[in-house]
């Protein structure tokens, strides 16, 4: 949940929360030590060269799905509201947001006459539960901020859950049409105490929790908030790799058992 591109100076005015929440083009990099080689798995080795969507803006997302080899992703995130009530459960709220995302993507895509139907969509929805209850939302201002951060600060651990979800289309039209597989991750996440309000505020004053809901990064700045995590690091970060791999294994199976299924049927009459 982090993307701090650029510290501010202390004499000039951050960023607004708008801007803020805008994607970065991050500047070139000096070359670095050469990147480790793509993973050898069958089920990774199967998708290459093949349409694969990650139905999320997330950066962070897509930065940890190219950690396992998923380099090639066609980014295209839904644009349909996100208004299921805060009343559902964080486990109902995430999976039913995610599935959304995925189930929507998939059907605008299906039928793609220029590119072909995706071969997988990979879609997550992550939010941050306070110790009450509360599902948090992005910050919209640097008061909000500040008190978001006090607030995960004064009450102890909180939650963060992810639901990831995974579909493939079928060969065959049988309904639905597609293979589809879901997970919802959780993290227990606690803040240290002793943080003071000062490093707080000059936390919010670079932004970078500004785009991310709970309103820090744990893989950036933010891990100076951080006292210790009980479960997946990845999790919080937006996108438990694990989870996501297995997912992906169990949909694109289901898919190879349905297609042969169907084969045999064939064969048969």
């Amino acid at each position: 949940m982090s993307d701090l591109k650029q510290a501010v100076p202390p004499d000039e005015a951050p960023p607004s929360y708008e801007v803020a929440a805008q994607p970065i083009t991050t500047p070139a990099k000096p070359p670095s030590l050469r990147a480790p080689l793509p993973l050898d798995l069958p089920v990774l080795n199967a998708l290459r060269g093949k349409r694969v969507i990650l139905a999320s803006a997330s950066p962070r997302r897509k930065q940890l799905l190219a950690q396992i080899g998923l380099t090639n992703l066609e980014v295209i995130p839904s644009t349909v509201p996100e208004a299921f009530p805060k009343s559902l459960s964080p486990f109902e709220y995430v999976l039913q947001t995610a599935t959304q995302k995925a189930t929507t993507i998939y059907a605008a895509e299906l039928n793609n006459s220029k590119l072909g139907e995706p071969a997988l969509i990979i879609a997550a929805d992550t939010v941050v539960v306070s110790l009450l209850g509360q599902i948090l939302e992005k910050p919209r201002s640097e008061a909000q901020h500040i008190a978001m951060l006090k607030s995960l600060r004064d009450t102890g651990a909180h939650k963060v859950f992810t639901a990831v979800v995974v579909m493939a289309p079928l060969e065959s039209a049988q309904d639905p049409g597609y293979a589809l597989q879901t997970s919802v991750e959780e993290t227990t996440v606690r803040f240290d105490k002793e943080v003071t309000d000062d490093m707080i505020v000059a936390y919010v004053k670079t932004r970078e929790g500004a785009d991310k809901a709970g309103g820090y990064g744990i893989q950036g700045i933010g891990t100076i908030l951080i006292e210790k995590i009980e479960g997946s690091f990845d999790n919080v970060v937006g996108l438990p790799l694990r989870v996501t791999l297995r997912l992906i294994e169990k949909v694109l199976d289901e898919a190879i058992d349905e297609e042969f299924t169907a084969f045999e049927d064939e064969e048969e009459t």
